[in-house]
């Protein structure tokens, strides 16, 4: 099998679609794969790591803020789709399958065009502008959370089957991952991250934790700060005097983020649907604070899933407080058995099927 795979800007759209494509190698070794980015996200660096060739066409987000801005998109849109046509008629796609993004549009109507089978998956619980344009144009749509059928027009086409996550993140274990990472075996050990360019109020929520945990026995925080407020985490601790103990790791960056998220006991984080999905399948308890910031309040409603279920604490940006958020972590970390009801829920709502019933689906079985 031929597959094209595109999905862009952040890992959120990113991995899921590296996750089917690894499914579809695991699956079918001899099958070809194509990776159809933007120079402009995270994919151009992110992809080539993973062993994929790779590829990009031209792609812009609509901005409606004016008539030449709406005209450029539309152009930018048209010159993609004319780039892409080109690598369909080289490629030779059987499939092509998209995971979300501006991106999708030019690859995904010259999927079209050239007559490959066309899929979409959606991984949140309001989908975007550009998966909703496209689902006239795709054979079907994969749902990350059954609440995102009410958003499309054509229910025949939808299927639900969770986000799909990684093999490397069901195959690690706690032990596996702390003894890879360095990081005590004995420890409670909490994480806290906001996407890889960071969460200003995460990061606000894991810094007064921080001064709660350092130095403290048993216990240890790894703060991922994103890259955009690494300088600023060290230097607000510089100018409060306080000395980083080794009890506290703080990266701009996570990875491997499946090795943390198996070491880790407690999660701290944002709720998009990726880090909720890859939260779930490594059952861990988690804090999740959604951002507010985001169209349909999607990230609320991915975070409600897991919360309802008893394996998450949600709570709304607007009623953050971070001294009730570290009596959670104390509580967990005092509460053995309270911890492992939270773990075992949030296992409960991972995944688990995602890459098989896609994998089947784009097979026709």
């Amino acid at each position: 099998m031929r597959v094209i795979v595109t999905g862009g800007g952040t890992g959120g759209h990113i991995y899921p679609a590296i996750a089917i494509a690894d499914k579809i190698k695991e699956m079918e070794p001899d099958s070809e794969i194509l990776y159809v980015g933007n120079d402009v996200g995270m994919e151009k660096d992110i992809v080539p790591q993973k062993g994929y060739p790779f590829e990009m066409v031209t792609a812009m987000w609509l901005d409606r803020s004016n008539l030449l801005k709406i005209f450029k998109t539309g152009w930018g849109v048209l010159k993609g789709t004319s780039e892409a046509r080109r690598i369909m008629k080289r490629f030779k796609p059987d499939v092509v399958i998209g995971t979300g993004g501006y991106v999708c549009v030019p690859v995904l109507l010259a999927g079209k065009q050239y007559g490959a089978r066309t899929f979409l998956h959606e991984q949140n619980a309001y989908p975007g502008m550009a998966n909703k344009f496209l689902e006239k144009s795709v054979e079907k749509v994969f749902l990350g959370f059954p609440d995102a059928a009410k958003y499309f027009k054509q229910p025949e086409k939808l299927m639900y089957t969770g986000n799909p996550v990684r093999k490397s993140f069901f195959e690690i274990s706690r032990e596996e991952a702390r003894e890879k990472l360095g990081l005590p075996k004995d420890a409670f050990i909490v994480l806290s991250f906001g996407g890889s360019l960071g969460a200003e109020k995460i990061n606000e929520v894991a810094f007064e934790l921080m001064e709660t945990i350092n130095g403290k026995d048993r216990m240890m925080l790894i703060f991922g700060t994103g890259k955009w407020y690494y300088d600023a985490v060290l230097q607000k601790a510089e100018e409060k005097g306080i000395k980083i103990a080794e009890n506290v790791l703080v990266k701009g960056y996570l990875d491997p983020m499946e090795l943390y998220l198996a070491a880790c006991d407690v999660v701290i984080s944002r709720s998009g649907a990726l880090s909720v999905a890859e939260t779930t399948v490594c059952g861990k308890a988690s804090v999740l604070i959604p951002s507010p910031n985001v169209t349909g309040n999607h990230q609320y409603y991915n975070a409600k899933a897991v919360a309802d279920r008893g394996g998450a604490l949600l709570i709304e940006e607007k009623d953050m407080n971070s001294e009730h958020i570290i009596q959670e972590v104390l509580r967990l970390y005092n509460d053995a058995e309270y911890l492992k009801g939270m773990s075992r829920a949030s296992r409960e709502c991972a995944p688990v099927e995602a890459l098989d019933l896609i994998y089947n689906a784009v097979r026709g079985r």
